[in-house]
């Protein structure tokens, strides 16, 4: 309640500063502000980017400057300053165009992100089926499904196996989507939330190297900002092949009157359905709801509201073992238990004020909630623990998550230098409640309980970075995080209620040199960590259950005449001792050091007009530190992928993509006996589109090639066998599958 009094005190008193003077930046067909205009002066030649009302304050300005004008995804502009001074505020509108790579200047000091211009650029060009594609954006990162569509995606990138999130942060306006100490792992995060029409940006980095990411991010994070403003209202249904239909649509409640001051409240849903391609059906159903609210309450502070629910339920084919395929058992395509599946619902309210303080300051305060509800059935070993009734397990819980987020940002001139100052705090506390592990037989009779308690995890983070900006070429950010994990664990089996606490204090250095607006080099250095489950903390007593993750990146941001843009980077990340809880047996498994190094490179360029093509590609040599070489190989790690496309795209009329995936053979045990196979997939999409409608259609697979999405080596018992058997197992990838849509706005 303090906190709460604090909070509005400060904005009440940052509102009454000074008017806020420079320029606002609006979308001239809708009227709706344009976020990260990028604004540069002649004179000063310091790139700014406007906030998420559009708005960028003016410094230092001459009459005799020009203003540069640049955001991908619209015509740019160079605007003369003798129009403007510095205790104005004016309205500038941009239209609306496919950006040319012509017009795309090299800069990675912004928030030290050396992918926004890629980001910006993917966002607008590639085709998005769905929230998970879009980590198909960061570039390296492969995701794979293997529980029927409804389960958290497994995720890969720069020598990882990350499972459902254990070493990568994402966030969705700021609230977390990773699930500490979770039923089924840790850092367990579903996207399935987020309606992919509705995103406005989606920003991601790779590294432990930024002071205001905390918990999971070793190999990266990504950021999805949904869309304070919908442009347009529109219904949109799809259908395809496996009985699949799709319906979405978002509607302003409020008039076009309301935008010109900044206001915007809307309301989207989604509702899906597909039977799916297993021999078992799927039966996938998902359901989602948003309302968002934005106001700019005055010339200083805007608030941003919204709340949105989502809820699924399928069932699943988990991984089949390849003896049951090769003897017949089971098709491709096939179940050993067809009883697995789940469901699992999610509802969140958040609330942000960001305030203004004067020209130089701006605070951001936020509340969020979320509400999750979790329930999975699975069986990975069959007959292996209980011959008779089979090893189906259930993994259930429900979860109430409280969190704030503050951030204090401010721009100081020390010894003649520029210099930005972030400082800030994130609470989190997370109450788990009924969380178990029991096995069953067909979901309904429980055979034996394995773990059951409640969890309750206070992570309190606290971060300063400091950027320093010699010129318009060089600066350096420097950072320091710390955080506090309180972990209770109350075993309803036993009557304990345990308690540990942990620690963990994390610098950050990056430097950034721009030689020129074609090339920019980079050096970034840092200290992560991901937290392990409240179970293992407790047992552990806290000790080493935050192990550290140090990483550097080498890397050059480059554009090779006028339509050839790539970023490339050698980097290294070396992670400390770990205990691992492995949810799907409730035991606590000692992991060791580990060390992965590698090369990624991205590439975007303009082939002609409205033809762009963009090539990514990771290499990676991870292993494990105190054993001998021949058994240091880190199962299902990645050391070999890349994705690529060529993109034809148009504002009004036809557009299309031909896209490709590819990840090569990788060990799935220590030694390297056991190989989990590489893929190639190709996939397209083609559609035609109007100002007041769109069809088209999306083609999965082209090839139809038979592909293993997601494999284990895996030791199990099939109900006719004597002994167990450790093989690959797997789950099958998406045959050909074609859907088309139509969508209309009005």
């Amino acid at each position: 309640m303090r906190l709460l009094i604090f909070i509005v005190t400060f904005l009440n008193i940052a509102s009454i500063f000074g008017q806020k003077n420079g320029l606002y930046f609006i979308d001239s067909l809708n009227n709706t502000p344009i976020e990260n205009v990028r604004v540069k002066t002649s004179s000063e030649g310091i790139i700014l980017f406007t906030d998420q009302d559009g708005f960028v304050p003016l410094k230092n300005l001459n009459s005799s400057d020009s203003i540069h004008v640049f955001r991908i995804g619209y015509i740019p502009k160079v605007i003369s300053a003798k129009h403007f001074n510095t205790s104005t505020t004016f309205r500038i509108y941009l239209s609306p165009n496919i950006s040319s790579l012509s017009e795309v200047m090299v800069n990675a000091s912004q928030n030290n992100s050396i992918f926004k211009d890629i980001s910006e650029l993917d966002i607008q060009l590639r085709p998005i089926t769905n929230s998970q594609d879009v980590l198909r954006m960061v570039p390296g990162l492969f995701i794979g499904q293997h529980a029927g569509g409804g389960k958290a995606e497994q995720i890969f990138l720069r020598g990882f196996d990350l499972d459902h999130g254990t070493d990568i942060q994402l966030s969705v306006d700021g609230m977390p989507v990773n699930m500490v100490s979770h039923a089924h792992g840790q850092g367990y995060a579903d996207l399935h939330f987020v309606i992919p029409e509705l995103i406005q940006n989606v920003n991601f980095n790779k590294g432990p190297y930024f002071a205001e990411k905390g918990n999971f991010t070793t190999a990266g994070f990504v950021e999805f900002k949904i869309k304070d403003y919908l442009k347009k209202n529109f219904i949109k249904t799809e259908g395809g092949q496996f009985n699949t239909f799709r319906s979405v649509f978002g509607i302003n409640l409020l008039g076009d009157q309301h935008r010109t001051k900044n206001q915007s409240l809307y309301i989207a849903g989604e509702a899906f359905y597909t039977k799916g391609y297993f021999d078992n059906p799927q039966n996938f159903n998902r359901f989602n709801g948003l309302i968002k609210y934005h106001d700019k309450l005055n010339e200083n502070t805007s608030l941003t509201a919204s709340i949105s629910g989502f809820y699924s339920k399928w069932n699943a084919s988990e991984q089949i073992p390849e003896r049951a395929v090769s003897s017949g058992l089971v098709g491709f395509y096939g179940a050993i238990d067809n009883k697995e599946g789940g469901g699992t619902a999610r509802y969140n309210a958040n609330l942000e004020l960001l305030s203004r303080i004067g020209k130089n300051a701006t605070l951001r305060n936020q509340l969020f909630y979320t509400n999750n509800a979790f329930e999975l059935y699975s069986n990975f070993t069959f007959f292996k623990f209980d011959s008779i009734n089979g090893d189906q397990i259930r993994q259930k819980e429900n979860r109430n998550i409280f969190g704030y987020n503050g951030t204090f940002s401010f721009d100081v001139k020390i010894g003649g230098i520029q210099s930005k100052i972030n400082v800030g705090s994130q609470i989190r506390f997370d109450a788990v409640n009924n969380l178990e592990l029991i096995r069953t037989k067909d979901r309904t009779i429980t055979t034996k309980q394995l773990m059951f308690g409640n969890v309750r995890e206070l992570n309190s983070g606290f971060f300063y970075s400091q950027k320093f900006a010699f010129n318009s070429r060089f600066d350096i950010t420097t950072g320091l995080r710390f955080d506090v994990f309180n972990n209770t664990y109350d075993n309803a089996l036993d009557s304990t209620l345990q308690h540990a606490q942990s620690a963990i204090f994390c610098p950050k250095l990056n430097l950034n040199y721009r030689i020129n607006d074609h090339i920019n080099l980079y050096v970034f250095n840092g200290k992560g960590f991901h937290s392990n489950d409240t179970r293992v903390a407790v047992l552990e007593k806290g000790k080493k259950v935050v192990p550290p993750a140090y990483g550097s990146d080498l890397g050059g941001v480059f554009k090779l005449g006028k339509k050839l843009y790539f970023q490339t980077a050698f980097w290294f990340l070396w992670l400390d001792q770990e205990f691992i809880y492995v949810g799907d047996e409730g035991v606590v498994e000692a992991g060791g050091r580990t060390r992965r190094y590698g090369y990624d490179l991205s590439i975007r360029h303009e082939i002609a007009k409205n033809l762009f093509l963009d090539f990514d590609l990771s290499l990676a040599n991870p292993r494990a530190l105190g054993v001998p070489k021949p058994q240091s190989n880190l199962p299902l790690a990645p050391k070999f992928t890349s994705i690529g496309g060529i993109t034809y795209k148009n504002q009004h009329g036809i557009s299309g993509s031909l896209r490709y995936r590819y990840m090569a053979n990788r060990p799935a045990n220590e030694d390297n006996t056991v190989v989990a196979k590489g893929y190639f997939i190709l996939d397209a999409t083609l559609n035609y589109s109007k100002k007041t409608w769109e069809i088209g259609m999306s083609i999965q697979n082209i090839l139809n090639t038979k592909w293993k999405e997601t494999q284990f080596d895996t030791e199990s018992k099939l109900k006719n066998e004597n002994a167990p058997v450790s093989e690959i197992h797997f789950t099958p990838g998406t045959p050909f599958s074609l859907r088309a849509y139509l969508t209309i706005y009005f």
